[in-house]
């Protein structure tokens, strides 16, 4: 059954193992046999016991998870140590699955603070929720609030049809999305009703104090220094804040600095803040994603040098 499982539907997984060795890898019956240089042969021995032990766990094994665990074995090996942060509505576990993202997770439960910077898909957002979910079914925090920066509207929502909630909805999208996956429909809507998940523009936060909460702000590149510096002393009594962004995706005017690449130099190496840089290697998605982020950071490293 478990080799099954390994190979996947139509051996769609055996078929990235198999791209990924230099040598030769058959199966038959309940058997693997791998043929190759010994260091070769030892990685993907690790490889197949890693992903053996992610079958024994949750009974199934993705393509997404086979392509991880080739990019960073003993990675991997150590994020699948990690307890579950949390169940999905599906009743899967939710864990780091890289180093990076175990070092964030780490990060989170240690510091009120904590700054995830890193390009798309390397589960900044996704974990934050989780983090967030839990927090609350442990009576940590009181309730969930999400802010992201409408940067599209100019953050002028008073100019947009329908009420707040309608306005900003459309931002807001993948915070609810993972929402929806983390607590399933009914549990989010009856969250959301309760006041318990709060959903506030970026534009509505100053003068307030956040006491008892899990806030976090997504897409933080795209927020000026002032609002940077409105959003964070926002934080009250018992309150976790989690930043996140990508600073190779700015949507900000020419002639404004985006507050998450100006606040690295300032709150580096204060007590109970802590920033953590997530690269190519932590991205969770297609592996196709992972080639195509490699290949934006040539680009641009070539128009720096051209530029000096």
């Amino acid at each position: 059954m478990y080799l099954k499982t390994l190979m996947g539907p139509g051996d769609s997984n055996w078929r990235l193992l198999e791209k990924s060795f230099s040598g030769k890898m058959m199966y038959r019956g309940s058997e693997i046999h791998i043929i190759g240089e010994k260091p070769d042969v030892d990685n993907m021995v690790q490889i197949i016991d890693s992903l053996l032990d992610i079958i024994t766990k949750q009974n199934e094994l993705s393509e997404q998870e086979v392509a991880l665990a080739l990019n960073s074995p003993k990675e991997r090996l150590i994020a699948e140590e990690f307890d579950a942060i949390q169940i999905n509505s599906r009743g899967k576990p939710i864990r780091p699955k890289t180093l990076g993202q175990l070092e964030y997770v780490k990060a989170v439960k240690k510091n009120d603070i904590v700054f995830a910077i890193g390009p798309a898909g390397t589960g900044k957002t996704f974990l934050a929720m989780a983090l967030a979910v839990a927090a609350l079914k442990r009576k940590e925090v009181n309730r969930l609030i999400l802010c992201r920066p409408a940067v599209e509207a100019g953050e002028n929502l008073g100019f947009l049809p329908g009420d707040l909630q309608e306005k900003v909805d459309p931002y807001l999208r993948p915070l609810y999305d993972a929402l929806y996956d983390i607590l399933g429909f009914d549990i989010f809507q009856r969250y959301m009703e309760k006041g318990t998940i709060e959903v506030a523009p970026l534009a509505y936060m100053r003068g307030r104090t956040l006491d008892d909460s899990f806030i976090i702000l997504d897409e933080a590149q795209n927020t000026t220094k002032e609002q940077m510096k409105m959003f964070i002393t926002r934080l009250g009594f018992g309150s976790k804040m989690v930043i996140t962004g990508d600073i190779t995706q700015i949507d900000l005017p020419p002639d404004k600095s985006s507050g998450l690449t100006t606040v690295t130099n300032i709150l580096t190496g204060i007590e109970g803040i802590e920033f953590v840089n997530l690269t190519e290697k932590d991205v969770v998605r297609n592996p196709l994603v992972q080639k195509i982020i490699r290949a934006y950071e040539r680009l641009e490293q070539s128009f720096l040098k051209s530029s000096e």
